[in-house]
Parts: structure tokens; C-alpha cells; sequence
């Protein structure tokens, strides 16, 4: 969560992730694409979502008022997140403080408590969540009341439909462990890059296809980078460079090629995001530890 690039970047990158090719790794659809049916079937929540410069948006109600903008954000710990907009408008009180970390560094922030954060069917209720001034930083047409984050949905199956726009929760049968990507630290699964095998971080809230540290890049094969700006991350910003990798990019059964990266002599981790994922119906279940990929028209 908090990785954004300049917004004259983020244009640049949104159109490499439209012009890449995704595919199944063979010519059979992964077993997982039947749970994406079913999961609607079984829904406990159904909603359309929008999509600015790759981020999710729903309409979620908070204490019992709104609707209000909340973006879904998988690298998000916790509940979520009330913008100081949404704290203001409600006047919360502050109830406590938390530390919150961008992989970069780490900073203090301030907790308020939601009576009920409401999103379809499903209802949180007496919830702490941190809170800063998120929206003043970003466009105006990308600006929140807050965020639903990976605990939101850690007792069911989360599905989101990248291609139809819908997001869906169940808490009915999901991913079996071992059957699907496993995971030990969300959301890290194994991603191969060309012949070399790593692991990225799929975040939801991530306005980037994939950042590469600079030591995994070099490993890839690398190439020529281009200066690209700072990525601006919740508590600081890191120099990035573009380059373009050929890749292939396999996730689970999905294969990703041609793809516009960013390069970071300082970011710590391969980071997957919302250009990459957009091909997809991501499947993440909380419940086993495991998430999946269904490529577009799978189904």
C-alpha cells in the first residue's frame, strides 16, 4: 500500500499494461476460474468497482452515513484506513496510535475507531483503523474516504474481477491449500521472471505494473534504464528508472510478457501491481493462505 508513481508516469504505464500480452500457460484453463462462477453464486457480497490509474473503488457506508469512496487495497494490513477527510467530516475522535511501514520506512500514525464500516453484504463493526491525510496528495478524481484493507476480507474468499469490474466475497468453499499459490507473508507468491524464480508482492493498491530491485533486475538480464522519477511511497519517496522487460512474467498459470517496469536501487522487494494484475480475476483466500490468478475470458 502507498505506492504512487507521478501522475505523468502513471499514464505511460497504464498503456504498456494494455499493449502486454496475457495468457494461460497451456491451453486448459486453471481449475481455480470454476471457484470465480461460484463465488458469485454464493456471494455474500457482489459489488461493481471502478477503476482510477489501476486502484479499486467501491462504495462503502461508515456509521451507518455515506456512501464514501474507499479504495480496496491488498497491501493494506489490517481493517483499513479513514482518510483525515472522512475523520474530519464524522469527527472522530483520536483513540490510540499505530506504526505504519512502506517496506522503506516506518512511521507513527494516529488510530480512530468506526462504529461500522458496511460494503454490500458484509458489515465490520467496532473497528480501529489508522488514520492520515491521504487524499491532498493525489488527484482529485483518485481521492478516498478511506481504505479496506487485507483483514476486511480475511475470513472468506475475495474475488476480484479485474476485466468485468466486480468485486465478491464469500465465505462458502475457496482455495484448498496446496491446490493454489501459497503464501507465508501476505500477499508474497512465487513469481518466475524469464529462468529466474522469486517471489513479488501482489498489492491491489499499487499504481505500477512490477518494481524490480535493482540486484533482481540485473539478475533478469536488465537492459537500459530510463531516469523515471520518484515512486512515492506512505512514508517516503524512492528514485525509480523504467525499462522494459520481456520477461515472461508467470505467475501461478498466467504468463505476462513485454512489460513496463520500474527500477529501485532502494525497494526492497519485486512488487506486483495494479498494471499487472488488471488481466486478471484475482482470487485471494485468507482462510488457506492462498491466492490465484484467472486470466481474462478463462471463465
Amino acid at each position: 500500500m502507498g505506492w504512487r508513481m507521478a501522475r505523468n508516469l502513471a499514464a505511460s504505464i497504464a498503456v504498456a499494461g494494455i499493449g502486454s500480452s496475457a495468457a494461460l500457460a497451456g491451453p486448459e484453463r486453471p481449475p481455480v476460474c470454476a471457484l470465480v462462477e461460484k463465488a458469485g453464486a454464493d456471494a455474500l457480497l457482489s459489488v461493481p468497482f471502478r477503476v482510477v490509474d489501476g486502484r479499486i473503488y467501491v462504495d462503502a457506508r461508515v456509521n451507518g452515513g455515506g456512501p464514501y469512496s474507499f479504495a480496496v487495497d491488498t497491501g493494506a494490513s489490517g481493517m483499513g484506513r479513514a482518510d483525515a477527510s472522512l475523520v474530519a467530516k464524522l469527527k472522530l475522535p483520536v483513540t490510540g496510535a499505530a506504526e505504519t511501514s512502506d517496506a522503506v520506512a516506518s512511521a507513527r500514525v494516529d488510530t480512530v475507531r468506526l462504529a461500522s464500516v458496511e460494503l454490500g453484504g458484509l458489515v465490520r463493526r467496532d473497528i480501529e483503523v489508522m488514520t492520515r491525510d491521504y487524499s491532498s496528495r493525489m488527484m482529485p478524481e483518485a481521492a478516498f474516504a478511506g481504505i479496506l484493507g487485507r483483514a476486511f476480507f480475511a475470513d472468506g474468499l475475495l474475488v476480484i474481477d479485474y476485466p468485468k469490474r466486480r468485486l465478491t466475497f464469500t465465505r462458502g468453499p475457496g482455495l484448498a491449500r496446496g491446490t493454489a499459490g501459497g503464501y507465508e507473508r501476505a500477499f508474497r507468491v512465487p513469481v518466475t521472471i524469464g529462468a529466474i524464480s522469486t517471489e513479488g508482492n501482489l498489492d491491489t493498491g499499487a499504481n505500477v505494473s512490477f518494481v524490480l530491485p535493482k540486484p533482481l533486475f540485473d539478475r533478469v538480464g536488465g537492459g537500459t534504464v530510463a531516469a523515471a522519477g520518484d515512486g512515492k511511497l506512505s512514508n517516503t519517496a524512492v528514485k525509480t528508472g523504467s525499462a522494459t522487460l520481456r520477461g515472461p512474467f508467470r505467475i501461478g498459470s498466467a504468463t505476462l510478457s513485454d512489460m513496463t517496469v520500474r527500477v529501485s536501487d532502494r525497494y526492497p522487494e519485486l512488487l506486483v501491481g495494479a498494471h499487472a494484475l488488471q488481466h486478471f480475476a484475482l482470487l485471494v483466500d485468507q482462510r488457506s493462505s492462498s491466492v490465484a490468478l484467472c486470466p481474462a475470458g478463462a471463465p
